[in-house]
């Protein structure tokens, strides 16, 4: 079987509600199995406000608005009405992106009919419970994570470092790599602009500590927050730059006194912000990939990032930027500090992470993984 003429049903617990790396990988992927000749039907959740239009044929699915994250929603268990729609579709796979209600539901569809399921992992949900007090739902989210995604033919992941995390906690036996492209039409180091800058009331000598990313707690706001405290005490000169919005931006203001706040930004906009910035800080552990860190080394940024899933197979320490122990606040200051000291050091750094990120082609990646649908299909049909 060829990419064209394959039918895949997707679902997605945030297609296009809001704007984050999990559903514009899944939108770009999309985009690139119709512009070859494939249909794809995307099973998701819906709001009155989209941030974009959605790529491929978009089938709201019950859902819940989620408490305290309100521009999230739930997925619930898929009604009949949905099932008769997947089977008048008559997918070839069925590609479920969170482990929810609706994805167990199709799961438990596709494998009454002998079909294949697919499952990419976008972030580690497990890890959110602990910044919002409530770490005793860890270990119940990691089992009902193993439940669905031990049942799948599949499991793809952006990054080497968590498909190892993913292979030790027994997730799967086939455990593949969808990474992430970068577009170099919006992320460049030509993008960097003084001019900006100075509308912000950042001087042209000031270093640009930036923060990339949804404000929400489990981006590591507090590890920024102890960070930034630590440079003050040491009276390291410097500029916070946040770029983005979210629920978590008033409580972030008040770790960050001083930091200038540039709102959502998208498009070249984004790339102008991003390229604008001296040095980005993400103190991330959730990530399966990084996107930010991949869109700053575009840039010719160096990245100071938690040694954790996603960063490390991004991040050369040492040569694109530092990887630091996760929530280590001093030594996240260390790093920070010595990039405040040493253009040369940020300039050198920051030319070695744009030269490794032209190793991140949006066409080649989900070539790949078309190629990973197509061989769970045939795989399937010759077991038949």
């Amino acid at each position: 079987m060829e990419i064209a003429g394959l039918r895949i049903a997707l679902f997605s617990g945030n297609y296009n509600m809001t704007t984050d790396g999990a559903n514009r990988a899944l939108n770009r992927l999309v985009e690139y199995l119709q512009r070859h000749g494939a249909t794809v039907r995307v099973y998701s959740p819906v709001n009155d406000r989209p941030a974009f239009a959605p790529q491929g044929t978009l089938v709201p699915v019950p859902s819940l608005p989620i408490p305290g994250r309100s521009e999230y929603r739930m997925p619930l268990p898929l009604p009949d009405a949905a099932l008769a729609d997947m089977a008048r579709f008559d997918p070839h796979l069925v590609h479920i992106s969170s482990p929810d209600f609706a994805a167990w539901s199709a799961l438990k569809w596709a494998r009454a009919r002998g079909l294949p399921v697919l499952a990419s992992v976008h972030t580690r949900f497990d890890t959110y419970p602990r910044y919002y007090r409530m770490g005793f739902l860890e270990g119940p989210l990691k089992a009902i994570t193993r439940k669905v995604y031990s049942r799948c033919d599949a499991l793809v992941t952006p990054s080497e470092s968590m498909a190892e995390v993913l292979r030790e906690e027994r997730m799967n036996e086939d455990i593949g790599i969808w990474s992430r492209g970068v577009d170099r039409t919006i992320f460049s180091a030509d993008r960097r602009s003084l001019e900006w800058r100075r509308s912000l009331g950042i001087a042209d000598g000031e270093v640009a500590v930036g923060f990339l990313g949804r404000l929400v707690m489990e981006k590591g706001l507090d590890v920024f927050g102890a960070c930034v405290a630590e440079l003050a005490r040491r009276g390291v000169a410097h500029r916070v730059l946040v770029v983005g919005e979210g629920p978590a931006r008033d409580a972030f203001a008040q770790l960050v006194p001083g930091a200038v706040f540039a709102g959502f930004q998208s498009g070249t906009d984004l790339g102008r912000a991003v390229a604008s910035m001296d040095v980005l800080l993400n103190p991330s552990v959730t990530e399966t990939f990084g996107n930010v860190t991949l869109e700053a080394m575009a840039c010719g940024v160096p990245v100071v990032a938690a040694r954790a899933t996603g960063s490390t197979s991004l991040v050369l320490d040492g040569e694109t930027g530092r990887l630091v122990p996760p929530g280590d606040a001093t030594a996240f200051a260390d790093a920070v500090a010595a990039y405040v000291a040493d253009p040369a050091l940020r300039q050198a750094h920051g030319a070695a992470g744009e030269a490794r990120s032209r190793g991140y082609s949006w066409d080649a990646i989900n070539g790949a993984m078309a190629e990973v649908y197509l061989r769970l299909v045939n795989r399937r049909r010759g077991s038949a």
